[in-house]
């Protein structure tokens, strides 16, 4: 099924795990489709909502993005899920892309290893929340972007104990180009 998002066309998600990000696919699909990023890099990934939303959107548009869902599902601060199951169910879904997305069960920073340098022009950010792993995230995987690249943060609003994103947002975004989904 179709959906308009700033006067385009874009597919509803197939995958509808519960999801706190469920706002952002249309943007998140629309996005793959107009920046046609040639990879694509996703670290808190959980259970894959917005990921697969990602993925779905290279495959529809026929692009030769590599695709990266980085999570150690394994302790999350932020989540009392059971995250085996999660994993399982990720990987599953994974299947209807493995010829371009790739899980790395890994922390952030063994994924570097995986990554070339500047390779990255869709980072999204979505791990711990807590404000000195945001900004030692988006410090060490910053040498991977590309000159054209465009890096989501998810939780930018959220004002509860322990998070950090909003904080860090207000400190970046006053140094490059940005903009905020303010409703959630």
């Amino acid at each position: 099924m179709m959906t308009t998002f700033l006067k385009h066309q874009v597919s509803e998600p197939t995958y509808f795990p519960q999801s706190a990000s469920d706002e952002h696919a249309a943007f998140a699909m629309w996005l793959v489709r107009s920046l046609q990023p040639k990879r694509i890099v996703q670290f808190g990934t959980h259970n894959g909502y917005s990921y697969f939303a990602m993925c779905q959107a290279v495959k529809e548009a026929g692009l030769s993005s590599e695709c990266f869902a980085v999570d150690t599902w394994r302790e999350d601060a932020h989540a009392d899920d059971d995250l085996e199951a999660i994993y399982a169910r990720v990987s599953g879904e994974n299947r209807k892309y493995e010829q371009f997305s790739t899980l790395l069960r890994k922390t952030f920073y063994e994924a570097l290893e995986d990554i070339e340098d500047g390779s990255v022009d869709l980072l999204h950010i979505d791990g711990r929340h807590f404000y000195p792993d945001i900004k030692r995230g988006f410090d060490h995987w910053a040498p991977k972007l590309s000159k054209r690249a465009v890096v989501l943060f998810h939780n930018t609003m959220k004002k509860e104990p322990g998070f950090g994103v909003e904080a860090f947002w207000a400190d970046i975004s006053q140094m490059r180009p940005s903009f905020n989904f303010s409703h959630c």
